[in-house]
């Protein structure tokens, strides 16, 4: 399984291009407080290193299936992603941090953390079980989904009954 990628080793000339394919281990996210599982734990990840005249382009493209609850109802979800990042290193120990990619160390390209962040920019907000997920009843807690319903409007509580005539009189 590939954690890193030694990018000397490659020896490119410019305008050459590099592609291979690794094994990249995906790593569980915790989001919203709740945990989401890479199915597979590993991904087959495409990288193609092309050298260009100051620096190399990197690009790194794999699937993903992460399993977790529903953010609204809790059911069991998944989200199936495409993960497609691209990255620059310069060549030049001097260049501007903008052109140098924070994945790449001593010529060592890190497909680990480059996954695990590629992956963290592509979640949406919510992972639900279904677009349409009606989510739980906020008042008895049932599953919206399985059992439509509503509650009675609740009666007010006596003690707050002249609070309530002041504020139909304003």
């Amino acid at each position: 399984m590939a954690r890193v990628v030694n990018l000397r080793s490659l020896r490119l000339r410019s305008g050459e291009q590099h592609r291979d394919e690794y094994d990249v281990p995906l790593e569980p996210f915790e989001l919203g407080g709740q945990r989401y599982l890479p199915v597979p734990d590993t991904a087959a990840a495409e990288l193609a290193v092309t050298r260009a005249s100051s620096g190399m382009v990197l690009e790194l493209s794999f699937p993903v299936r992460l399993h977790g609850p529903c953010f609204r109802c809790l059911e069991e979800a998944a989200l199936d992603l495409r993960i497609r990042g691209r990255e620059y290193q310069a060549l030049s120990p001097d260049a501007d941090e903008e052109l140098r990619s924070p994945y790449v160390e001593d010529e060592r390209l890190d497909l680990a953390g480059w996954a695990r962040d590629a992956t963290a920019l592509k979640l949406p907000e919510q992972i639900l079980c279904r677009a349409d997920c009606a989510g739980l009843c906020a008042i008895c807690g049932r599953n919206l989904n399985d059992e439509p319903h509503e509650h009675e409007a609740e009666a007010t509580d006596p003690r707050w009954a002249a609070l309530a005539d002041l504020r139909d009189r304003l």
